[in-house]
């Protein structure tokens, strides 16, 4: 089901470094009228630092808030969500990565260890068989730990330029299957306010 995405405010949670201008994310930032967090540091990231740049992107939302996140991005909304778990309508978490791998680099450990509450609003988990930041077991526990669908993507590398995901048109099925799960949530929540 295709949805009208002129009922929600997207917000575009880049990981580390960023997202380039050929990034899906920055395509799906153009097509969706979405707003990108704006971070004071994206090379060396501090998590109090993202943690406020993905709120003020939420605060200056005015419908249901879908967080779009990539990476580092996915750790950082599963903070958000502990901190504050009614801003977010839901969110697409794509290619998690793995902060508590021994290989992890040194940039990425303030944001161990992985938050492992269930996620409180409606969330999809996009990973990758061959992702070398998120190892599958990785993937399907923090998926289980979140209690959020995951969606497999043969071959998929990070999900991102190198991996050659571009636009990336494909991946906006998978948001509307979260969109689904988002309108579910709504109309249950508005039924429970009436019973």
């Amino acid at each position: 089901m295709r949805h009208d995405y002129a009922d929600f405010d997207f917000i575009i949670q880049p990981g580390w470094n960023n997202s380039a201008p050929e990034h899906w994310q920055s395509h799906w930032q153009h097509s969706l009228g979405a707003r990108r967090v704006d971070n004071e540091e994206w090379n060396t990231p501090r998590l109090e630092d993202w943690l406020d740049g993905l709120d003020r992107a939420v605060e200056a939302s005015r419908r249901p808030v879908v967080v779009i996140a990539h990476s580092l991005g996915c750790v950082t909304v599963a903070h958000y969500a502990r901190r504050h778990p009614h801003k977010l309508a839901g969110a697409l978490l794509v290619a998690p990565a793995d902060v508590e791998r021994a290989s992890a680099p040194p940039a990425l450990l303030p944001f161990a260890p992985l938050p492992v509450a269930p996620l409180p609003f409606a969330a999809r988990i996009v990973a990758s068989d061959s992702d070398p930041f998120c190892l599958p077991l990785r993937s399907a526990r923090l998926a289980s730990l979140w209690q959020a669908p995951l969606v497999w993507l043969r071959h998929g590398g990070h999900i991102n330029v190198a991996s050659g995901h571009h636009q990336w048109e494909e991946g906006l099925a998978e948001l509307d299957a979260l969109l689904d799960a988002v309108s579910a949530r709504q109309c249950g929540g508005a039924q429970r306010r009436q019973a």
